[in-house]
């Protein structure tokens, strides 16, 4: 039988490669001598293979095949989706009011 895929959870970064999402992986962990806990953080390149993350969102990767140099993950789920911001249309002043 073959070991579990790993699984991380972290935020979205970067949408702009299609297909591919960059997610910010952060984890604690105590230091051996010093017992200080320490933020670790690793930046993975996911696959989404329906580009349906946006940079903010709360993502689950899993480890799988290599897709290519740098893509060895795939979004398996949206945890927790961006607020998105937004604009009114004409709220900003023109310039030649006063």
């Amino acid at each position: 039988m073959r070991g579990r895929r790993r699984e991380r959870t972290g935020v979205v970064l970067s949408d702009r490669m299609q297909k591919t999402v960059l997610v910010l992986v952060e984890r604690t962990v105590r230091h051996a001598t010093y017992k200080k806990r320490l933020k670790i953080r690793a930046k993975y390149k996911a696959h989404d293979e329906e580009n349906r993350c946006r940079v903010g969102d709360r993502v689950v990767i899993v480890e799988r095949r290599p897709l290519s140099r740098d893509k060895r993950w795939a979004v398996r789920s949206i945890v927790e989706r961006a607020p998105v911001l937004q604009t009114a249309a004409g709220s900003a002043p023109a310039e030649g009011d006063a």
